[in-house]
């Protein structure tokens, strides 16, 4: 049932009907009653979006990840809509699949002003940002996976200052040969959680050896190739550094079909807001973001963006803290049993 359909049951014009629906003063308090005992009976319900666009403004937000089948960007998510409710604002979310050309092809939708706002954490592929250059009259802000030389509000957490405290956790509990194991050196995350790996070497005098640096890719079966071959090598790692979880879980399928034990033979350590981290066997050693919070303030900043319609003078630059919570995944030798 739509306006025009309900209009023609009550023998009205679509104008009159909608103004009652609005309950504007311009409509009798009698047509208003008639009005909306039909629409309750045939149970029409106004349509926001339409409704909205007749004001020039959707109430609709668009949130850009790529993928929600993590621990990461669903209470992110959830942080988002928080805020979103708060505002009176319908969330659409979009998945880019780790691909740029999804990606490409869903800005490119959204330029037609179908929504006030965007929000976006770039896929793993995306090598170029003109996409998001062609966004200059769109309130636009970035987490997590960011586009460094755009000039919008970007959201992140601490990842260089993460990576240090991740590859000195392992030091500290006496490994020396250090793996990393990156999934794409395009993202800002990567670069950032790297320089913080490297720092760490160099600040405890460990020479950087980069066939422990390993770039894997979205292919899981040729991730598990290579980290099978870089655990199988005489001179392997007794540590590894995974920046994303599902590396992690490599790593630990790999190691348990070597008969290498964790943290025994080799520990492990990962960025992940995974709350079953603690309990593999044995309980995973994480870096965790502050996800939730990172969608609130997020969607803070997008809709001050949306509401003052300042985009281009409102820069904020915000950095969350994460947390190293240390399990049985990197405990030292000398707590064993």
């Amino acid at each position: 049932m739509n306006l025009k359909q309900l209009a023609k049951e009550l023998n009205l014009s679509i104008s009159s009907v909608s103004k009652a629906l609005r309950d504007s003063h311009e409509i009798s308090a009698s047509t208003k009653k008639a009005v909306l005992a039909k629409a309750t009976d045939l149970n029409y319900q106004v349509n926001p979006y339409a409704s909205s666009l007749r004001k020039q403004k959707s109430k609709t937000i668009a949130v850009v990840v790529p993928e929600v089948a993590n621990d990461f960007f669903g209470p992110v998510i959830s942080g988002i809509e928080s805020i979103a409710q708060e505002k009176g604002y319908h969330v659409l979310i979009y998945l880019t699949h780790e691909d740029m050309q999804k990606e490409v092809a869903i800005i490119k939708l959204l330029q037609n002003g179908r929504v006030d706002g965007i929000m976006i954490s770039l896929s793993e592929q995306t090598t170029s940002t003109a996409h998001l250059e062609e966004l200059k009259e769109m309130p636009l802000v970035f987490f997590d996976r960011v586009a460094e030389h755009i000039d919008a509000p970007k959201v992140t957490t601490d990842d260089k200052n993460s990576g240090f405290i991740a590859t000195d956790h392992l030091i500290k509990n006496g490994c020396k040969r250090i793996a990393f194991l990156t999934l794409s050196q395009n993202l800002s995350i990567s670069k950032k959680r790297m320089s913080g790996y490297l720092e760490a070497l160099k600040k405890n005098r460990i020479e950087r050896d980069n066939s422990l640096i390993l770039n894997c890719t979205g292919d899981d079966r040729k991730n598990n190739n290579s980290i099978r071959k870089l655990l199988k090598r005489k001179n392997r790692p007794d540590g590894v550094f995974a920046s994303v979880e599902k590396l992690a879980i490599s790593t630990y399928e790999i190691c348990e079909e070597l008969k290498l034990k964790i943290p025994r033979d080799i520990k492990v350590i990962c960025f992940s807001n995974s709350q079953t981290a603690a309990f593999l066997n044995p309980s995973l050693t994480t870096i965790t973001q502050p996800a939730y919070e990172m969608g609130r303030e997020a969607a803070t900043i997008l809709f001050k963006l949306v509401e003052k319609n300042r985009h281009h003078f409102l820069l904020e630059n915000t950095m969350l803290n994460s947390k190293l919570i240390v399990r049985n995944s990197t405990r030292a030798k000398r707590t064993q049993k």
